[in-house]
């Protein structure tokens, strides 16, 4: 029984028409447009998976893509003088403890990073907060510092632990005088971005990269150079210019990752300059500067992930197409067994009949051995002689038919 479930199981899976059938007039150029099909299916089917395994590869590196991120720098001033002129003249009292009064300016620190042209609506995903992108951020307040003790230098590290992202910055100082402020920005990038030394810049006319980026670079000047020795594939002959850089004349392949790490240093932070004057009034629009970013693109990297994981409906589709096809190919491998059969009987019955006894008496030799040796046992002597019928066997198989004929006829 199990040998007949799995019989039942096994699908159909060859396609291909007959080869006679194929050459017959009247199907040859049915059959060459099917078997043009089938290459073609083969073509497309190789030509998908090897895309479908591109796709992969190019995930596991992460797509990246440059996109712009707008910072705005504003600030508000309260308990100036000017302010305070404006009331009706009875003054403002002076809260020490809660700083009500006190001449004071807040600037604020925000940015957003700012949408792709011509993007799609589907493939619009929730913008990353600000403070996302920044690794590290310091701000230098320039101030008397015996005047305005109260901190001029403000740090603000990414934290460990997990926070809320935020939108923005604001940092409140005491003060009516004008304050010149430098903000430094280090930039969270993904992939990583390094800093190249002057004599590995110089060499690759690139100042700032990642990591695998400068490896790739390197190794593009290696192959227009040829310096990839002939013989030994995995050593590389340093020119003049890379002479300084490899430090001998020639270095392996697996050591250029060992030495870009050499030249490669933190990247320099974004410096924007800003001033505070608290005597005037802030102006009413923020001043904004564009700071080109690398992150991971998502959308890149969404739509690539569903060229390469098929629907289950699809693939359900395609099956059944399949099994439909081998089906109709299977059929039609019957009906040419039955015309070749058919066809031999009309052309010349006697000889047809003649053959079919002839492979009849074959088979019944090979169903009534019993073993590779015993199979071509019986004999047209053998079946002669009446001792044959006479074997212990041939009662018990004689029993069994006529039951059978009996049960039917009942």
């Amino acid at each position: 029984m199990d040998g007949v479930k799995a019989a039942k199981k096994r699908k159909l899976t060859d396609k291909s028409i007959p080869n006679a059938l194929s050459q017959l007039p009247e199907f040859a150029q049915d059959s060459k447009m099917y078997q043009s099909l089938l290459e073609m299916e083969r073509k497309l089917d190789w030509t998908m998976m090897r895309k479908r395994v591109e796709v992969q590869d190019a995930l596991a590196r992460n797509p990246t893509t440059t996109r712009t991120l707008r910072v705005f720098l504003s600030h508000t001033v309260s308990g100036q003088t000017w302010q305070v002129g404006e009331t009706d003249g009875e003054g403002e009292t002076v809260n020490f403890e809660t700083g009500q009064g006190i001449p004071a300016w807040s600037l604020k620190v925000e940015g957003r990073l700012l949408e792709v042209p011509n993007q799609r609506s589907r493939d619009k995903v929730a913008p990353r907060k600000f403070s996302t992108f920044i690794k590290r951020m310091i701000v230098e307040l320039d101030r008397d510092p015996i005047l305005y003790p109260d901190g001029n230098i403000v740090e603000w590290p990414r934290p460990q632990g997990v926070q809320p992202p935020l939108d923005g910055f604001t940092i409140r100082r005491t003060g009516d005088q004008p304050t010149r402020i430098r903000m430094l920005m280090h930039l969270e990038q993904s992939p990583e971005q390094y800093k190249l030394s002057p004599e590995l810049a110089h060499i690759l006319a690139i100042k700032e990269e990642s990591r695998i980026g400068v490896i790739q670079a390197l190794w593009n000047y290696i192959k227009m150079n040829g310096l990839q020795d002939k013989v030994d594939r995995r050593r590389i002959r340093a020119d003049d210019y890379l002479r300084p850089i490899f430090g001998a004349e020639t270095i392996v392949f697996q050591q250029l990752p060992e030495l870009v790490n050499r030249y490669l240093m933190p990247p320099d932070p974004i410096v924007l300059h800003y001033t505070v004057n608290p005597g005037v009034a802030p102006p009413e629009r923020p001043s904004a500067w564009d700071i080109d970013i690398k992150m991971e693109d998502v959308n890149l990297k969404s739509r690539m992930a569903v060229t390469v994981q098929s629907s289950k409906e699809s693939l359900q589709d395609l099956s059944k197409l399949d099994d439909e096809i081998a089906l109709l190919a299977q059929s039609l491998h019957n009906s040419h067994t039955k015309r070749v059969f058919l066809q031999s009987f009309a052309d010349d019955p006697a000889k047809f009949v003649q053959t079919w006894l002839e492979s009849q008496s074959r088979d019944l030799e090979s169903i009534l051995g019993s073993g590779p040796s015993e199979g071509a046992t019986v004999r047209a002597e053998e079946l002669r002689r009446s001792d044959f019928f006479r074997l212990p066997w041939v009662e018990e198989a004689v029993a069994i038919q006529e039951g059978m004929r009996l049960a039917s006829k009942q």
